[in-house]
């Protein structure tokens, strides 16, 4: 049979065109020929990162907005809600929680917002006690935001407090947002959807995130885990996603995002070890003899971690009143004291405290024991009114 020319040349051109394409779509990103094709799914086909990815739905608060796990607690904003209603609703003082989520307490939320709680509410708490709350423990909720953040990262979870509802499955992790970070770096670095990312924590159309503000991290849905399918599917049915092979193996270790990233340094010197005659003259002493192993860096960790053994006396830096004592999410003890110069200083990571609120201390007085963990050690802050300094120079 003999085509038309113009048919001919159609019919050449489309044979052309077509195995461009194919070559095209055989290309390696890196320019090798891919012969076999085995990486055609790269155009469009692999859903092995879907599978990896994938995210259970956010559980479902109790009646007062609050999702409740064993080391933290959120409320969830509805249509309309501001920080001052949330607060308001759930029993707690609104400056003191807008305080502790980086945010002012007549902010506008979006439906399904979180907030993260600086205390823990117990069940049937109501607006009737919120202001019940003196001026005291707000300043000081403020003061140890980051003394109270180190204490929960190092210690067991605390034993949970009865609540109206418990959520299943395993606690997500919950990650403060640090000066640069945005919902797509902090999805690449827990590989979750930055959609789920945006749906669990109610962030705004343009998935914006504020420094300070804390996120929780959806947990992968079992597929997403590698759990085993028990039931298959019947023929033309389909067949559950499995997990990708590539997936089986851990990743290298990575080095963890900057907000949560304790500072490389040397091997810190023993201040309590090296201290001379002149020492003893310094306008304050070490609550612990030990090595600094976290020092101070501005807006990362407002103080100073001393290493010491578990049950060690904390000795009072300075002369002063006992300002206030609280505990952490996880009720762990957190000390302040008042000083004449205006300053204060801040002990956390402590248990067995000693003295009581008001109470007058002299300097190297016992106020509490060194917390047992894996480290142990002190959590140690001066801060100029609501400002932290660096305590070395106190020190030296």
């Amino acid at each position: 049979m003999i085509f038309p020319l113009t048919a001919r040349f159609s019919f050449g051109r489309a044979l052309l065109l077509g195995g461009a394409a194919l070559a095209l779509a055989g290309c390696e990103p890196d320019g090798r020929f891919d012969g076999d094709l085995r990486h055609f799914g790269r155009i469009g086909f692999d859903t092995s990162d879907a599978a990896r990815q994938a995210a259970t739905s956010r559980p479902q608060p109790d009646a007062r907005g609050i999702i409740s796990y064993p080391t933290y607690q959120v409320a969830v904003a509805q249509r309309g809600d501001t920080v001052n209603s949330v607060a308001q609703r759930i029993g707690l003082n609104p400056t003191e929680l807008a305080r502790y989520n980086a945010v002012a307490p007549e902010t506008a939320l979006n439906k399904g917002e979180i907030l993260a709680l600086p205390r823990r509410v117990e069940a049937g708490a109501s607006a009737a006690n919120a202001g019940a709350l003196g001026t005291e423990t707000i300043d000081i909720t403020s003061i140890a935001s980051n003394a109270i953040d180190r204490a929960s990262a190092n210690q067991p979870a605390a034993t949970t407090t009865a609540t109206a509802t418990k959520p299943t499955g395993p606690e997500p992790i919950r990650h403060k947002v640090a000066r640069g970070e945005t919902a797509y770096s902090i999805a690449r670095y827990y590989n979750v959807n930055v959609r789920s990312l945006a749906d669990w924590n109610g962030l705004p159309a343009d998935l914006s995130v504020r420094e300070g503000q804390f996120l929780m991290i959806p947990v992968a849905s079992s597929a997403a885990r590698g759990d085993a399918v028990a039931a298959t599917t019947a023929p033309g049915t389909g067949s559950p996603t499995p997990t990708p092979p590539s997936a089986a193996t851990p990743l290298p270790a990575e080095n963890p995002p900057a907000a949560n990233a304790p500072t490389a340094t040397p091997p810190a010197t023993d201040l309590g070890a090296t201290r001379t005659a002149a020492s003893a003259t310094a306008k304050m002493q070490m609550p612990v003899s030990g090595a600094i192993i976290r020092p101070y860096v501005k807006k990362r960790n407002d103080g100073i971690d001393i290493a010491s053994t578990a049950g060690t006396p904390v000795k009072a830096a300075a002369a002063g009143t006992v300002a206030a004592i609280t505990k952490d999410t996880e009720q762990v003890p957190i000390l302040v004291l008042r000083h004449d110069s205006g300053l204060l200083t801040v002990y956390a990571n402590i248990d067995d405290i000693t003295v009581a609120k008001g109470a007058k201390v002299s300097r190297g007085q016992t106020i509490a024991k060194v917390r047992a963990g894996e480290p142990s050690f002190v959590h140690f802050e001066v801060r100029n009114g609501y400002d932290s300094v660096d305590p070395l120079p106190y020190l030296q």
